[in-house]
């Protein structure tokens, strides 16, 4: 596949699975909740603040905050992205989860959450994993990779 083609298909792959799994969340669980399995709950959270709960009721800042690291991510993602795939790939799962919620923020006024896990202490959703696994492939590629990777032409 094309470099230059995986980065937005990650996005939008985030992006839409982020979609349509709240779009179910909403029309299917709230205000519901039910257990899949012993460890896997589905439960409908309103979340106004960021992960574990923290500094609720700060929707507007984080609307605004998520702008700027958008923003910020996509000028320095080149630079970055000369640390290797993994980088390139972590930084379109971070920009995808992003955006799934700042549509929520934008548009409910909150992230909704659902993925309850009975061994986790806070409910997420498939932009939160996003995120988060975007974030520890860039981590480890970049503490792995000391200096970018040049491509040989």
């Amino acid at each position: 596949m094309n470099q230059k083609l995986l980065s937005p298909l990650i996005i939008l792959s985030v992006f839409a699975a982020d979609r349509i799994s709240k779009y179910f969340v909403l029309k299917f669980i709230l205000p519901k909740s039910f257990s899949l399995c012993g460890f896997l709950n589905f439960a409908y959270v309103e979340n106004t603040g960021v992960a574990f709960g923290m500094f609720q009721n700060s929707n507007s800042f984080f609307i605004f905050f998520t702008i700027i690291l958008i923003v910020a991510i996509m000028l320095f993602r080149r630079k970055m992205e000369s640390y290797g795939v993994f980088v390139a790939i972590g930084i379109a799962l971070v920009v995808g989860g992003a955006l799934g919620n700042l549509y929520d923020r934008i548009v409910y006024g909150n992230v909704i959450d659902f993925i309850d896990l009975s061994f986790f202490p806070a409910v997420f959703n498939v932009a939160d994993s996003s995120i988060t696994i975007g974030a520890i492939l860039i981590a480890f590629s970049l503490k792995k990779t000391k200096k970018p990777v040049t491509s040989k032409q």
